[in-house]
């Protein structure tokens, strides 16, 4: 017999794409930025970002992530005008390949979200929960797409700097909570939430929340996680980032298994292969 629980029937409307998120999906990351933590300058040719694109989507992504700033611990500020440059110019040679990609725009600030959007975009994955941005907010609320809620303490460059919690995961729940409220009560309806793993947290932290986040689940919305190759996983095993692909795989399985609905990541190919087998088990329930 199948656990009912585990089984949540959301969905989200992109632009008229309805998608069903009753089965897990996945997200690639698609990095414009030079200094990102993992894939830094690597896909800083046009033809080099397309053919990652078409590759993820060929083995199954759902959702494009494209962000031009990086947001890793004491990351490099980046003006405005290049993060706009950067991925909105990034979109619309996406779509000219792609046309019917979906594509979320990773970024904190509202007129980048604002003028992706206008390019194509169908999303919005926000680190701040416009804590960073107040403008963030009028751009949801003019344009009613997704909304990728996430937890962070800080901001990128200062996050890392000693975070300290009285109840981690009250504090959190609580965080995103209040800004749900805000959200439905501006008629936003579709709204995925993020515990923010890494982002103002301590190792012990990190793991605290992915141990519990079947407790997100009392939010009644989707669930995003972000796990791919980061440093808890590196700082565990004794590794890096290159070498953090098993650790990342059985996070990702851990998290599915927990009620997770999308997967942020690095490496489609893998994430697709978690999220078969955890149906498959289901299924057979």
């Amino acid at each position: 017999m199948k656990d009912t629980y585990l089984v949540d029937n959301y969905s989200i409307n992109c632009k008229g794409n309805l998608i069903d998120l009753s089965s897990p999906k996945v997200m690639s990351i698609i990095n414009t930025t030079p200094d990102s933590f993992h894939d830094g300058g690597k896909l800083s040719n046009i033809d080099d970002l397309l053919r990652k694109v078409e590759l993820d989507l060929s083995l199954g992504a759902t959702f494009i992530d494209v962000g031009g700033y990086s947001s890793r611990p004491n990351a490099n500020k980046v003006e405005e005008e290049e993060e706009i440059s950067r991925t909105t110019s990034t979109i619309e040679e996406i779509l000219k390949r792609f046309p019917n990609t979906i594509i979320s725009i990773d970024t904190f600030r509202g007129k980048v979200a604002s003028l992706a959007l206008d390019a194509g975009a169908s999303m919005i994955n926000d680190i701040s929960a416009w804590e960073m941005d107040n403008k963030m907010l009028e751009t949801i609320v003019k344009y009613k797409v997704p909304y990728v809620l996430m937890h962070m303490k800080g901001v990128p460059q200062n996050m890392q700097d000693n975070p300290v919690y009285n109840d981690l995961i009250k504090e959190v729940i609580s965080f995103l909570s209040k800004k749900i409220r805000i959200l439905k009560k501006a008629g936003i309806k579709d709204i995925i939430v993020d515990p923010g793993i890494g982002f103002g947290k301590t190792l012990s932290h990190n793991y605290k929340l992915i141990g519990d986040l079947n407790i997100f689940k009392t939010l009644n919305l989707p669930i995003l996680i972000g796990l791919s190759r980061k440093s808890l996983i590196s700082k565990l095993l004794n590794t890096n980032s290159l070498e953090s692909i098993n650790g990342t795989t059985a996070l990702n399985m851990h998290s599915l298994n927990e009620g997770v609905k999308i997967l942020r990541v690095h490496d489609v190919k893998e994430a697709m292969e978690c999220v078969k087998i955890y149906q498959e088990i289901l299924n057979n329930k």
